[in-house]
């Protein structure tokens, strides 16, 4: 019963396909997805659940590693059509998938847009509005680094800034296994630092990264890249 199921959710964009991984934590109890895509992406996940032989309607919770668009847009819309489902997150991300602070995401493309090259404004402009329509949802559940759950047959949270302030990641105890959210990438078959130019703190993401790579687990479940078996890698 208990599992760890990786979803492959691909998609256009900016014409070239791209995808990626939320992981669904199954126990006796509990469904639980971790991250959820860009806005619209409800569908893509109903069809990707169904094809791994998972009914969407048995989810019961939403886990946030942290709020950027591609990681909580479709948010939203599984409360609208789900409304059972729980939304988890860490404190410091709670304010931000709640919409009581301002995306820090947000922010920082703002900031960006003023020193902009005049022929790269567009873009950016383009991608403060997609910014903007990120719905906010409330978090019913909060959690932080240490607590522990039975998901996938036990799970511990992981707190993991730098990417983010309140980044959080998943060890799976039963399985040895690192849920890694954006704390890290795979690239050429390692793991690294996602997108360090967007990244908010470098020197925290690097002593994240270097505390989930110290853990010495057999699988990393990286939501950009798909999984990585560190046994194939020693």
């Amino acid at each position: 019963m208990n599992k760890i199921v990786m979803l492959d959710i691909n998609f256009d964009y900016g014409n070239e396909i791209q995808t990626i991984n939320p992981v669904l934590l199954i126990s006796k109890n509990d469904v639980v997805l971790v991250d959820c895509g860009y806005p619209n992406f409800l569908s893509f996940l109903e069809d990707e659940m169904k094809s791994k032989g998972i009914d969407p309607n048995s989810l019961t919770k939403v886990l946030i590693t942290h709020h950027d668009n591609d990681h909580m847009g479709a948010l939203y819309e599984i409360k609208e059509k789900y409304p059972h489902i729980k939304v988890v997150s860490s404190e410091i991300e709670s304010e931000y998938i709640s919409g009581k602070r301002k995306s820090l995401r947000l922010l920082q493309a703002e900031e960006v847009l003023k020193v902009m090259p005049e022929e790269q404004k567009q873009f950016g402009i383009e991608f403060c509005e997609t910014l903007r329509k990120v719905k906010p949802v409330n978090v019913d559940i909060v959690v932080k680094d240490g607590d522990n759950f039975d998901w996938a047959g036990g799970c511990q949270v992981i707190f993991t800034p730098g990417h983010m302030p309140g980044h959080i990641s998943l060890f799976l105890t039963k399985t040895n296994s690192i849920v890694t959210g954006d704390a890290a990438v795979i690239e050429n078959g390692e793991l690294v630092i996602a997108n360090p130019q967007f990244t908010l703190d470098l020197n925290l993401a690097e002593n994240s990264l270097e505390k989930i790579i110290s853990m010495n687990v057999d699988n990393y479940y990286c939501y950009h890249g798909g999984k990585l078996v560190r046994s194939a890698t020693r």
